[in-house]
């Protein structure tokens, strides 16, 4: 886990661009919105690494409509980053651990 946020706005732990509607899996601190985007799953893992999640209706108010591009999401809790994320359309950067 990052030490700070800043870690996380900087991308220290790296970044991964997901263009396409492959489902990304890893832990993911922060997803920034590069186009228009709707996503198809958004998933978080507890710190223990056994509870899997859904959070794509507690997260995005109507997961059929667009995202606009230069949106930052993160997760509700730093301890408990995204583990899943898959598009529907559009392209977003990963900032990973």
């Amino acid at each position: 886990m990052p030490n700070s946020y800043s870690e996380i706005l900087t991308g220290r732990g790296g970044t991964y661009i997901l263009n396409d509607t492959s489902a990304y899996t890893g832990t993911v601190y922060m997803i920034s919105v590069l186009e228009d985007t709707i996503f198809h799953t958004l998933e978080v893992t507890d710190p223990t690494g056994t509870v899997v999640t859904p959070v794509l209706s507690l997260q995005i108010a109507d997961p059929l409509t667009a995202v606009k591009a230069g949106t930052i999401i993160t997760p509700l809790s730093i301890g408990s980053p995204f583990s899943k994320v898959e598009l529907a359309s559009g392209s977003v950067v990963l900032v990973l651990k």
